[in-house]
């Protein structure tokens, strides 16, 4: 099931992004203006994001030509088991190709600065950021190939206005609780606690 989040058409926030991977230097949203953009957060150990969202996410970059695929692993939970290292040897492992940023740390709790500034309610979170730099859809949870397609379909085609195209799609909604199953993992309700160090 997926959780169609509310959109506000407002501009994408930029990434805070500790390292990248399968890129040789860092991407802003500014160096992708005029580009749809696909971020697709998402955690290593997250069931979810292992069986469905990194498997959609590399569907759209083989067979969306011009639009830009960004991973953001965002970890909220479990930071000793994944680190650096371990992100390195996964995205090799399940042949991750493309680039693929660790969202910077929360000095303040567990929820890390990007996922934060997008409002994210856990992993896997998927946003779909129009060519004027916009949010224009944004997904937690397993949204299908066909909902996801049209709703970039419908970005792509819009190349010479620059005014996005609106879709209306049904929307599935869940109530959510801490933790993960096969479709997500999300993050606890309620006021963020610092994490230990």
């Amino acid at each position: 099931m997926t959780n169609r989040i509310p959109i506000l058409d407002k501009k994408a926030p930029p990434w805070r992004v500790a390292q990248w991977f399968n890129t040789k230097q860092p991407i802003t949203l500014d160096s992708l203006k005029g580009s749809v953009v696909v971020l697709h957060a998402f955690q290593m150990l997250c069931p979810g994001c292992v069986a469905h969202g990194l498997p959609q996410a590399q569907r759209i970059a083989e067979e969306f030509a011009g639009v830009h695929v960004i991973g953001l692993h965002t970890v909220f939970e479990h930071h000793q088991a994944m680190t650096a290292t371990s992100l390195a040897a996964f995205l090799h492992e399940y042949r991750i190709h493309f680039p693929v940023g660790i969202d910077e740390p929360s000095l303040d709790g567990p929820t890390p600065q990007t996922m934060k500034a997008y409002g994210m309610r856990g992993t896997p979170s998927l946003i779909l950021i129009g060519r004027n730099g916009s949010i224009k859809e944004h997904f937690f949870g397993r949204p299908s190939d066909l909902l996801v397609g049209a709703a970039i379909a419908g970005l792509l085609a819009d190349s010479t206005s620059g005014n996005d195209v609106e879709l209306e799609v049904a929307n599935a909604t869940i109530t959510t609780e801490p933790g993960c199953d096969d479709n997500a993992c999300s993050l606890p309700s309620g006021p963020e606690k610092p994490k230990s160090r």
